[in-house]
């Protein structure tokens, strides 16, 4: 049997995407391997939401082409960054195979012409495809937690991003598919599922909404916990929020990304809300699970960002407390709007330091809500062993924050409580009840 090794670069949705290519080349003669010195096919499954993201997976393919020496091995390169660069792939007289995030059913064929010598690439886009018929091979992270893609594409076109190009429009996937890959999954021994989508939010399969969707997965087992992401501010809707304060077994966090506290900025950015509504949204949910985390993304130095929106960001940070964030510099990306229009004028050196005053305040906060917590009692779901020490094992609250104690007598997958007796800013350390 053929044995193909994947790198997987990236979101979440990428994961996912990975458990997909895995299933379909699995009915076609190969197996998954986990090392790229027994692969008959090496690829990488790729991110291009920034710079750096790119540059490491070109970096990537000259190790790739090292394992010629000894073998002819084919390269692929897989998602996000092959829609982007396309036939420049090709060019590098490196890559075989370059195939696009609605492509990868193609991928035995694509193979077994790149085997013949002959380079290939397909990076059409689809209106339809969602791979809903296909059931996932895990990617087995700790064989508690399993995603599950419930959309693709994205038809927001925010002014830096560049998914629309690369994911292309929005389409919701079958309700009742998801929800049968929720049982499977439970069935399996997974414990908790996360639906997948660049904005959730906006999920709407004949007439099923989000929050209809979310109940519906909720429902599968109330030991099966559900989480979500990514919420656009724009399109969380009470529902929503509502349908998670209803059902114990979905998770009390919330990932919403803000980008900007400033209201010209988020305009630019064509994020479609303001600063208020944003803080109105995080109010609504406060009220109705008071105990919800939050988190969010944030760009720092975005096009003619002044050191008021700056400002405005820390100041929005402080107001809204966030549980945690993902925090980054502009990096323009060719082909959006922002690189058509806007000039990249933020100095790296000036981005690199409002950023980091943004992390510098975010470590605080972090703190500051986990100290919170101490003395309190959470159930959290066992997710293995500690990297730290074999004595101890690590699980999540609902609120999505990392707990870590002495235990040995659970396993994966078991619920326990525990008590937090102390905590760092990114886990809570705690003692098993």
């Amino acid at each position: 049997m053929k044995k193909v090794y994947i790198e997987t670069y990236g979101c979440q949705m990428n994961v996912a995407d990975t458990e997909i290519i895995f299933s379909i080349l699995s009915r076609h003669g190969w197996e998954r391997c986990e090392s790229i010195e027994e692969a008959d096919a090496v690829m990488a499954n790729t991110c291009s939401i920034r710079d750096n993201a790119e540059q490491r997976i070109l970096g990537r393919i000259d190790q790739f082409v090292l394992q010629r020496q000894s073998r002819p091995v084919i390269i692929g390169i897989l998602g996000c960054m092959a829609e982007r660069m396309k036939e420049k792939l090709l060019d590098t007289g490196k890559v075989d195979i370059v195939a696009g995030p609605d492509t990868y059913r193609r991928l035995p064929e694509l193979l077994e012409a790149a085997a013949d010598g002959h380079p290939q690439i397909d990076v059409m886009l689809s209106r339809e495809e969602t791979y809903a018929d296909i059931a996932p091979v895990r990617i087995d992270r700790n064989g508690v937690s399993a995603f599950i893609s419930i959309m693709r594409g994205c038809n927001n076109v925010c002014s830096y991003c560049v998914v629309p190009y690369t994911r292309g429009a929005e389409r919701s996937r079958d309700a009742h598919t998801i929800v049968r890959e929720a049982c499977d999954c439970f069935a399996k021994g997974y414990r908790e599922v996360t639906l997948l989508g660049q904005n959730v939010d906006s999920y709407n399969w004949e007439g099923i909404s989000f929050a209809q969707l979310l109940a519906m997965v909720a429902e599968v087992n109330p030991l099966l916990r559900v989480r979500f992401s990514t919420s656009n501010p724009q399109d969380i809707s009470d529902a929503v929020i509502q349908t998670m304060a209803r059902y114990p077994n979905i998770c009390h966090h919330i990932h919403l990304p803000v980008q900007s506290g400033s209201d010209r900025i988020l305009e630019k950015m064509r994020r479609r809300y303001t600063r208020a509504w944003y803080l109105e949204r995080v109010a609504k949910i406060r009220e109705l699970i008071p105990d919800c985390a939050i988190s969010t993304d944030v760009i720092a130095g975005f096009c003619s960002e002044t050191l008021e929106d700056h400002a405005d960001t820390l100041s929005l940070f402080e107001q809204v407390g966030f549980d945690a964030a993902y925090m980054f510099y502009y990096s323009e990306r060719p082909g959006t709007l922002a690189a058509r229009k806007y000039p990249d004028d933020v100095p790296i050196e000036e981005k690199t330091r409002r950023l980091n005053e943004i992390i510098s305040l975010q470590n605080r906060l972090s703190l500051e809500s986990n100290r919170r917590d101490v003395g309190k009692v959470f159930e959290v779901l066992v997710e293995g062993p500690s990297k730290k020490t074999d004595r101890d094992l690590c699980g999540r609250t609902g609120t999505n924050k990392m707990c870590v104690w002495t235990d040995s007598v659970h396993k994966s997958g078991d619920y326990v409580k525990v008590k937090v007796l102390d905590c760092t800013q990114a886990t809570l350390l705690c003692q098993l009840i």
